[in-house]
């Protein structure tokens, strides 16, 4: 009796999240940051429920659309033409039109094109829906080694302007510090880090998340550097520093 009563809120319960899932008018999709499996049973069904997928890149898209037999209409959405086209996305939305916006890996608007379209959604009381899934920060930094319990995204930092004033700012951060950074701009950026946070500052350098040559150093900065000045840099590289902390004072000349 106990395992029918189970069943029956079981059933209940998933029954009102398709109820609700109807009324969204976009959907945030994470895809897979490497590996195709990464992606949720809900995900693979709203790409196949929807109107239209909007795509960083349709070609990426389509290979993950290829691998798990969807077909359905793909359109561009990506930093160069977000700003002239939402407004037209959201004109199609009240009419009824229903998306999915996928970035090229893991979830929309985290470093990716997103923000916009959610925000002039919401702008026009449009329901917005963003699935749990992939994002590459997470497993980096869970295996890193490092505090998880608070810590916070940067994302990438300025090329130029401002970058020198922003790790100022960070050597000074007691948290945990998550960067999404180049491969060809790795080298370039433990190097400044070492300059500001000194030498010996812990990191964690994951590339290649999920994928084949999927790597993790962990060590201090000059360690890293290093390391990646011998081997070189390949992949989408994860980086996450070590907060400060009273045994971490070494001064920038050092």
């Amino acid at each position: 009796m106990a395992k029918f009563w189970e069943s029956c809120i079981f059933k209940k319960f998933f029954a009102k999240v398709e109820t609700m899932s109807e009324k969204n008018n976009l959907y945030l999709v994470p895809t897979p940051i490497g590996n195709l499996e990464d992606i949720t049973l809900r995900a693979l069904r709203i790409l196949k429920e929807v109107d239209c997928i909007l795509a960083e890149d349709t070609r990426t898209a389509s290979v993950l659309l290829k691998h798990y037999q969807i077909q359905k209409p793909l359109e561009s959405y990506h930093n160069f033409n977000e700003h002239q086209i939402k407004d037209k996305l959201v004109k199609r939305m009240q009419k009824g039109e229903v998306f999915a916006l996928v970035s090229d890996a893991g979830t929309p608007a985290i470093s990716d094109p997103g923000f916009l379209l959610v925000r002039v959604c919401l702008e026009n009381n449009l329901k917005i829906e963003c699935l749990p899934g992939a994002t590459a920060f997470v497993p980096a930094l869970v295996k890193s080694g490092l505090p998880t319990d608070k810590f916070v995204f940067e994302g990438f930092l300025p090329h130029k302007k401002g970058r020198k004033t922003r790790l100022e700012i960070l050597k000074e951060e007691s948290r945990t510090v998550v960067f999404y950074e180049s491969p060809y701009r790795l080298l370039k950026t433990l190097e400044q880090l070492m300059e500001h946070c000194g030498a010996n500052r812990r990191c964690s350098v994951s590339r290649e998340l999920t994928k084949l040559y999927e790597e993790t150093f962990n060590g201090t900065l000059q360690e890293a550097f290093q390391y990646f000045s011998k081997k070189g840099v390949k992949g989408e590289i994860v980086l996450i520093l070590e907060g400060k902390d009273e045994k971490n004072t070494e001064s920038e000349e050092e």
